[in-house]
């Protein structure tokens, strides 16, 4: 079957837009310059963003005519195909039988012109059905709240509680320790001395001063108590409550490598490290100031920054930036945009507080020393065997250590 005359025109003009926008892009030429002559005549814009902005116009439309294209194709392939189906897998049609006298007494009540009077107008009036005795209906309504509740069964879906994902522990190395405490030596003093000897003159002498230092391995743990016949009963529940348990403790651990104070039981967390670094926003643009930032990783720190932490709303503001004229500048919102600031991955945790943000190399000067992975431990507390209830339980032992401060800095008043 040919393609009808409405589809062909819409092909038509599609192929037409195409070639269109083609000559644009000839004319901008490698450099992609929307400001030449020949570009802003051909598309009836003021100036390069203008430009952009039709060009933008002009690719949607393309793709509005494509999905019309393809809709209307697919409307006539089917209109064809039902029109060389075979004769012989027509449904028959055959006249409907004779219905078979009623013996059903529900049947007879509901067929009745008086129930059905009843139905429609709510008038309540006596009427015999024949061989069955039924002198009147009364008013009173047969429903499920009043008569027989319709059986329900719960599907299988459980919606999780909301809750923050483990945002920063995948871009931090973990290493293993069998110590209940990390040691290792800083090199507080290095101070390089090497200059020109003249003939027999005297060597320069240089110092290197280390000290030794050191990181407590910490536990972090959860618990739940539960009964005998919430395991029994309900099969997935015991993985269930394993997951959410081991979940729980890695979402603090997550939370305690950040923020975390260094007070016993507490891991200190990079922003509570002595010695990193701090660069104030001002009067900068919020992209100057992590610049900055990263800056002082490399020149005080001699280091190289590889990821950027920013909060969620920290980082909708610098995604949402335009120039005066309104151009966004990473990224048209029909893109998703890199998740990019100055090439460093940005990572977006709501561990952070808003307003303040931190670049470093997590990957060479930070590090997670397991003691031990999550151990879960089923017991009883306290009366809980007379109860017939045991208690659950997760945790892990860990140190966490920033080898260098200087690796790291935060930005404040973002």
């Amino acid at each position: 079957m040919a393609p009808s005359a409405n589809l062909v025109a819409k092909r038509k003009e599609l192929e037409g837009k195409r070639q269109g926008l083609a000559n644009v892009f000839k004319e901008a030429g490698e450099d992609l310059d929307f400001s030449a002559t020949p570009v802003l005549e051909m598309l009836g814009a003021a100036d390069s963003a203008d430009a952009v902005l039709k060009v933008r116009a002009w690719n949607k439309e393309i793709e509005d005519l494509y999905d019309a294209a393809k809709e209307l194709a697919d409307l006539e392939a089917i209109g064809s195909n039902l029109g060389q189906m075979p004769g012989d897998l027509e449904i028959p049609r055959h006249p409907e039988p004779a219905r078979a006298k009623r013996e059903n007494l529900g049947e007879l009540i509901c067929s009745h012109e008086n129930y059905r009077d009843y139905v429609d107008n709510r008038v309540s009036r006596a009427f015999q059905v024949e061989g069955f005795g039924i002198r009147e209906i009364k008013a009173t309504l047969f429903e499920t709240g009043a008569g027989w509740d319709p059986e329900d069964i719960r599907i299988g879906r459980v919606v999780d509680a909301v809750t923050r994902p483990i945002q920063v522990l995948d871009i931090i190395p973990v290493g293993q320790t069998s110590m209940s405490t990390v040691l290792y030596m800083l090199e507080t003093t290095r101070t390089h001395a090497a200059a020109e000897v003249a003939e027999g003159a005297q060597y320069a002498e240089s110092t290197f001063v280390y000290a030794e230092q050191s990181s407590e391995v910490r536990k972090v743990g959860d618990s739940l108590p539960y009964t005998d016949e919430q395991l029994e009963d309900v099969p997935m529940m015991q993985s269930r409550l394993n997951q959410r348990l081991t979940f729980g403790v890695r979402q603090r651990l997550d939370n305690q490598v950040i923020q975390g104070n260094g007070t016993p039981p507490n891991l200190r967390g990079v922003m509570n490290v002595v010695g990193i670094q701090t660069q104030a926003k001002g009067t900068d643009p919020v992209p100057d100031a992590i610049y900055k930032a990263l800056t002082k990783v490399r020149v005080t720190g001699r280091s190289f920054p590889d990821f950027t932490l920013l909060h969620q709303n920290d980082w909708q503001t610098i995604r949402l930036l335009k120039t005066a004229d309104g151009i966004y500048i990473w990224g048209s919102p029909a893109d998703a945009g890199p998740d990019r600031i100055w090439g460093l991955p940005v990572v977006q945790s709501d561990v952070l507080t808003e307003g303040t943000g931190i670049v470093g190399d997590f990957g060479n000067h930070s590090m997670i020393f397991e003691r031990r992975g999550i151990d879960v431990q089923v017991g009883y507390v306290d009366d809980q065997f007379i109860k017939g209830t045991k208690t659950i339980r997760a945790d892990l032992r860990a140190a966490f250590v920033v080898f260098r401060p200087a690796a790291f800095a935060t930005v404040t008043g973002i």
